[in-house]
């Protein structure tokens, strides 16, 4: 989960995370894939979260580390720089920003949330 923050994540890229979680998830709880424990009875059991949840999360609370940083600083500048010049042909990528922007939508937060550390820290946390 490295870097997490920064991916801009697609489907088959939480699909492929969840996957290996899960591979490691059983083995450490020792239960087979037959014995048809569901998942979230073993990530309870672990206290682990959902890798969507835990890539949500990071990448919210990085958005509001940099929203804080000042207008000047180059990480900042870099996150809201738009890259100039023809684009390639077919359905664009989607970026960071997209990803984010979708993020706090669902969590129904806002730039203005972000000024304050402790309120953002606590809405990110009652995400789960």
């Amino acid at each position: 989960m490295h870097g997490s923050e920064t991916w801009p994540v697609r489907k088959e890229n939480v699909v492929a995370l969840q996957r290996a979680e899960m591979r490691m998830v059983r083995w450490m709880c020792g239960v087979k894939l037959k014995n048809r424990l569901l998942s979230k009875e073993l990530r309870e059991r672990l206290g682990i979260y959902d890798i969507p949840l835990v890539l949500q999360q990071n990448r919210l609370h990085w958005y509001g580390h940099v929203l804080r940083k000042d207008d000047d600083d180059w990480v900042k500048k870099c996150m809201e720089y738009e890259v100039d010049g023809p684009r390639p042909r077919g359905r664009p990528k989607r970026t960071r920003r997209e990803v984010v922007r979708e993020d706090c939508q669902a969590s129904k937060m806002n730039k203005e949330d972000a000024m304050d550390r402790c309120k953002w820290s606590r809405m990110i946390k009652d995400v789960r």
